[in-house]
């Protein structure tokens, strides 16, 4: 397996410093596992899509919780007490879970379950309060004048 080094991105960027952490953590996690099978689609500009094929699942088999910065999908099959003698088995029932790591801001608006496809729908809500904003520049003489308007 190849190793980056994400240390000059450390050194040259201030506050990206979890994002070269999430760079790390995918490089040397485990393979994700591949079932049940998932799209993630950008909607529009803010707006994200999971779309998770859970084909056998009823709703109540289904947990979806977030914490801080993560999604997590979990799916537990209640087992029948008398299973089904099948001849041939290709639809998969198996446990699963998946984690999603959100971006700052990132939050579930809803989820739907519907023709065996589960879609979360998520969006990304930048507070006021750290969306960019212009600065003026006053002039040297300007600050002065202003301070000794405040005194009188």
């Amino acid at each position: 397996m190849r190793t980056y080094d994400f240390s000059p991105l450390y050194r040259s960027a201030i506050g990206f410093d979890r994002l070269a952490q999430l760079f790390d953590d995918a490089l040397r996690a485990d393979t994700q596992p591949s079932y049940p099978p998932y799209n993630i689609e950008l909607v529009s500009e803010d707006k994200y899509r999971i779309t998770m094929a859970v084909a056998g699942f009823d709703r109540s088999e289904i947990e979806i919780e977030t914490e801080r910065d993560t999604l997590k999908i979990t799916g537990r099959k209640s087992r029948e007490e008398t299973p089904p003698n099948f001849l041939h088995r290709g639809i998969a029932s198996r446990n699963f879970e998946h984690t999603f790591q959100l971006a700052d801001h990132v939050r579930v608006v809803s989820a739907k379950l519907d023709n065996g496809l589960l879609n979360i729908e998520l969006v990304r809500e930048i507070p006021e309060a750290l969306k960019p904003r212009k600065i003026a520049i006053d002039a040297a003489g300007d600050n002065v004048q202003a301070l000794e308007r405040k005194a009188a």
